[in-house]
């Protein structure tokens, strides 16, 4: 019997991701291949560029990598944490320009409340090993959520953008800093974007995140 976190099939539904993504959020391209370098934008990018100035995702919100994060955020399966933040680290060294690496690493914060409830932040569980793989800074306490908002999941698009609007504060320094910003899922990208306008709000230089999925549509 095999003692490893993920049996065959969810280990090889990672292996066979190579989806042509968005550089800026991740959003999937058409094509077929990973991009091998940093220059690929989707239209929505172009148009309206959010705040954060890349984005790595290991690959689509579907089955049976979908049962992986909820796992992890619902049912603390908390060594599925380890198996993202591997990986994430592999395809963070992979994508990002070597000259310009994260300064620190640091998770999408819960809200008091929810992280009391919850036990734990499944973003922070990701973030510290992905950062010790990186050899790079974690700071579980970069940003607080200042605001005890409503699930995104329950939202839409316009609705998220409003939710989360003012929903952090930077509690260090981040002057001049390259910040990593890891979380489980992203969906619309609007948490993320809100975190990074509060990030460059005080000062920090580059905003890139590090997520596990991606939901392949806004």
């Amino acid at each position: 019997m095999s003692h490893g976190t993920l049996c065959g099939f969810c280990d090889e539904a990672w292996w066979n991701e190579a989806r042509l993504r968005c550089t800026v959020c991740a959003m999937p391209l058409s094509g077929f291949r990973r991009a091998s370098v940093m220059h690929y934008r989707c239209g929505d990018c172009l148009a309206a560029p959010p705040a954060f100035d890349a984005t790595v995702a290991l690959a689509d919100y579907r089955t049976p990598l979908d049962a992986l994060a909820v796992g992890l955020k619902f049912r603390a399966r908390l060594a599925l944490a380890h198996e993202f933040a591997r990986r994430l680290a592999w395809s963070a060294i992979d994508a990002l320009d070597e000259c310009d690496r994260p300064d620190v690493v640091a998770p999408v914060p819960l809200s008091a409340r929810r992280q009391v409830e919850r036990g734990y932040n499944q973003a922070w569980e990701i973030a510290r090993p992905c950062a010790k793989a990186l050899g790079i800074r974690g700071d579980a306490t970069l940003v607080r959520r200042v605001i005890d908002t409503a699930p995104q999941s329950k939202l839409d698009l316009d609705a998220r953008t409003q939710n989360v609007g003012r929903a952090f504060e930077v509690a260090r320094p981040v002057q001049g800093l390259h910040v990593a910003v890891v979380d489980d899922v992203m969906t619309t990208g609007a948490t993320l974007d809100a975190l990074a306008r509060t990030l460059k709000a005080a000062g920090a230089r580059r905003v890139t995140n590090l997520v596990a999925l991606r939901t392949p549509k806004n």
